[in-house]
């Protein structure tokens, strides 16, 4: 395994000249009402013809439509300043951009950049997406009062109970799939979806030497961050919101990048909130970027899918990752690997300790390789062996040890496919409250050491078509209406080894009629 240290994932800082200018010498207007865009590119341009440097923008309150980004320039958003985006539809140009796992036609991000080097994005002020006016809202989470209020205010709904802001918005997946049957290349022929291009608050592609410290990104039409094929990248000291409700309202997605350090940060959001990707299935495999040598420490999850996340869109690899001293509060998984055939991909050489976890909804860790990003996908399926091919992903090498949750529906899930099961996961130290415990099917090397779970169910350990499996110090607390440790199940489990488990009250072991006893060595 690659050894991750500082000096290997350390990303260079952008070198940004020692020049300013302030917005407001441009004519921009603090007021909330002014349409400041002209006044942010024309500070912008000014500072570029110089050779770069700071745009300061002052305290108040400052609408602007969405602002291409230049190299060797640093947009500081000064404390009290509020930037918020326009929510004209119109003032956003359809672009070739990227967007769950390919490059597509959308709005242009209003914070947006490509082919860029040396860019920052600093201060304690705050970038306001104006993500309501884009993004779909489903009834079932709202409140009746909330959905009273949404519909009175205009919009669509569509058949399933989804709310669109308009009757464009809600035809939009419809009519982009008919123009990309055409072949078409140009952007005008996507004006008719244009309200369905939702853009990503923040886009930078193919750029180098990124810097965010400081400010708060909230409210974006659909991901947040979105740095995609670009390197050197540093995230510090930032706080990033959206509602709990927002429609692929992610936090951060970290998409075919390298050297990237992500410190400090809060995330509160209404999708995953860190996420690793790399492409989606043969676009992913094409372009052939991976996302590697990312460390990401010392965060904060309020509320998010997963708190961090790799997959599902990870078709180009994930590699080289360490996580280190995060803590995940309220989010739905905790830690999260997620794909399905026809991704392709590998996973690997992933390394995470000292993670603190608090109520989470499902699975305090998950691996799940029935994933295929739509609703109501994930359950494990009882399958035959498929051909492995380029279209089936790769999940190996991942050591996670040092974990605390209190409060989850299975302290470990690993879902692996029958033909490439979930291969060299180290699991220690582990102190975990669940309903459930440890559920592992087409498993296959993997490490269980010094684990201690309060469980409201049994069995303890589940192992299901899984192989080479070891298992030490493994203890348990809570019922045990059933009265059993272990189940050992499936033809193709084998080499399962477990020693010193310990339960409160589940004593029995269960080793199912189609699995060889001695392929299961209790000690």
């Amino acid at each position: 395994m690659f050894n991750l240290t500082e000096e290997t994932i350390s990303p260079d800082l952008p070198l940004i000249p020692d020049h300013s200018v302030t917005i407001s010498d441009f004519g921009a207007a603090g007021d909330g009402v002014t349409d400041n865009t002209a006044a942010f590119h024309q500070a912008i341009e000014a500072c570029t013809k110089a050779g770069g440097g700071k745009v300061i923008i002052p305290a108040g309150i400052w609408l602007t439509g969405p602002l291409t980004l230049q190299s060797r320039i640093e947009l500081h958003a000064s404390a009290g300043a509020l930037i918020v985006f326009s929510r004209k539809f119109e003032d956003y140009p359809i672009l070739m951009s990227t967007y769950e796992g390919r490059q597509m036609f959308r709005c242009q991000s209003p914070l947006d950049g490509e082919g860029l080097e040396d860019i920052a994005i600093t201060g304690s002020g705050i970038f306001d997406g104006n993500g309501e006016a884009w993004r779909p809202a489903k009834k079932g989470k709202l409140t009746d009062q909330q959905w009273k209020q949404l519909t009175e205010s205009g919009g669509v709904v569509d058949e399933k109970g989804t709310w669109w802001p308009t009757t464009a918005a809600r035809d939009g997946q419809e009519m982009v799939a008919r123009i990309e049957e055409t072949g078409s290349d140009l952007p005008q022929d996507y004006e008719p979806a244009r309200d369905y291009l939702r853009p990503c608050l923040l886009s930078l592609r193919n750029c180098k030497r990124i810097l965010l410290s400081g400010p708060t990104f909230q409210n974006s039409a659909a991901w947040c961050l979105h740095p995609w094929a670009s390197e050197q990248i540093t995230i510090r000291n930032i706080t990033v919101r959206n509602p709990w409700y927002a429609q692929n309202g992610d936090g951060l997605d970290i998409d075919s990048c390298k050297y990237v350090t992500v410190d400090d940060c809060s995330f509160d959001v209404g999708d995953d909130a860190i996420c690793l990707k790399s492409g989606k299935n043969e676009a992913g495999r094409m372009l052939g970027k991976p996302s590697e040598r990312i460390s990401i420490r010392n965060c904060t999850v309020y509320h998010g899918h997963g708190g961090i996340v790799v997959g599902s869109e990870m078709s180009g690899g994930v590699k080289d990752v360490y996580v280190s001293d995060c803590t995940f509060i309220g989010t739905d998984i905790g830690i999260r690997f997620k794909s399905c055939r026809g991704r392709g991909g590998v996973v690997g050489n992933i390394h995470i300790e000292r993670i603190r976890m608090w109520h989470i909804a499902g699975d305090a860790i998950s691996f799940n390789l029935y994933y295929e990003g739509k609703a109501g996908s994930g359950e494990y399926q009882e399958e035959s062996i498929l051909p492995v091919t380029l279209e089936t992903p790769v999940f190996r090498d991942i050591m996670i040890h040092d974990i605390v949750c209190t409060g989850a529906e299975n302290a470990l899930l690993i879902n692996g496919l029958p033909e490439m099961p979930v291969e060299n996961v180290t699991v220690k130290q582990l102190n975990i409250t669940s309903n459930e415990g440890i559920v592992c099917r087409n498993a296959k090397n993997l490490i269980l050491q010094d684990i201690v779970l309060q469980t409201q169910e049994t069995p303890l350990l589940t192992f299901h078509q899984s192989q080479n499996i070891r298992a030490a110090n493994v203890r348990g607390e809570g019922s045990a209406p059933d009265d059993r440790l272990l189940v050992v199940t499936g033809e193709r489990s084998r080499q399962i080894e477990c020693s010193d488990l310990k339960a409160g009250q589940g004593h029995q072991i269960m080793i199912s009629s189609e699995v060889n006893p001695k392929e299961v060595i209790i000690s």
